[in-house]
């Protein structure tokens, strides 16, 4: 019985290597299935670092009929080719399309890996997207991720997007129905695409939503605008799945709720410090009591404060209007 049980062991730790990613000092990291023919792969939620080599998001993969779609493959080639192999582990279909749900590189620079075994794949991406990477904003986030890293030297940079998604299109790739969402106003940059996998109900959001982890909002970005968004999906029909840039998927109370929560918090502080002529951080220590466990997100520490004083000067722009 002892010898069976020691069998059993080690065949559970060698298929469990097998089929997962081990970074060192970080975890396992595999594809689940999660909703019919929906996988994904979350990432650790933390900011780029040495540790995690730049892979933090959610690269996840639609089975179709005859082929793979994939989303957000990583952060990097070497992020992209470790995310290749797990896809192979668990399908033998040809990958045949590739969508990217916005311009911050940590999402879409694994496109590379993916370009390397399938040469003509089509790429797809909201034009302004595809317009701010060629014109800048790759190379920008190719030095973050690479001084945060560590380990871009030596990688094949960039396979741009090629193919168009804009808000409201349907299309249909290897019988996978998809429909696009892009907001009417930035949200978490302005070049955002949501995308709802029609045949499973599942929505993935891109980082219009994070949990356990916040990122930066920069220049193009708006946490009002993001917070209307967010609104407008809670008010909207129930799906079964939502999956972020950052963080676990589920429900949309799970998943959207506290990232919402969130932002609001900081609305509504910043609002009375703009009111009451303080300065943005006035009620900084207030927000952190309300929010609660989010106040143990990564990088809540140095994200914060930025996120309270963008939302400030949001406030007052909007005043001046």
């Amino acid at each position: 019985m002892k010898k069976i049980t020691k069998l059993a062991i080690l065949f559970a730790l060698f298929f469990g290597t097998l089929f997962a990613w081990e970074l060192e000092n970080v975890g396992s990291f595999k594809f689940e299935k999660m909703n019919g023919n929906v996988w994904v792969m979350h990432g650790p939620a933390t900011e780029p670092n040495k540790a995690n080599g730049g892979f933090m998001n959610n690269p996840a993969f639609i089975e179709g009929e005859k082929g793979l779609i994939v989303i957000d493959p990583g952060g990097n080639y070497w992020v992209g080719k470790h995310v290749l192999e797990e896809i192979e582990k668990v399908s033998s279909k040809p990958i045949v399309a590739v969508l990217n749900t916005h311009k911050h590189g940590d999402h879409w620079f694994g496109n590379i890996a993916i370009a390397e075994k399938y040469p003509d794949i089509p790429i797809y991406a909201h034009p302004k997207m595809i317009e701010e990477v060629k014109a800048g904003e790759a190379e920008k986030w190719y030095g973050i991720i690479g001084r945060l890293t560590g380990n871009m030297k030596g990688t094949k940079p960039f396979r741009y997007p090629d193919h168009t998604l804009v808000d409201g299109q349907k299309i249909t790739i290897d019988g996978q129905s998809f429909e696009i969402r892009h907001p009417k106003e930035a949200a978490h940059t302005d070049t955002d695409i949501l995308i709802e996998h029609r045949n499973s109900d599942t929505l993935f959001l891109g980082d219009n939503v994070m949990k356990n982890r916040l990122g930066g909002f920069d220049e193009s970005s708006s946490i009002l605008g993001n917070i209307a968004l967010l609104e407008s999906i809670m008010q909207d029909r129930e799906r079964k799945l939502y999956v972020p840039g950052h963080g676990p998927s589920g429900g949309k109370d799970e998943t959207v709720g506290p990232f919402l929560r969130y932002l609001k918090t900081l609305k509504k502080w910043a609002q009375k410090a703009y009111d009451d002529d303080e300065e943005y951080y006035a009620y900084k220590e207030k927000a952190t009591a309300e929010l609660g466990p989010i106040a143990w997100w990564d990088a809540y520490g140095h994200q914060m404060g930025k996120h309270l004083n963008k939302v400030y000067r949001e406030i007052e722009e909007k005043d001046m209007e």
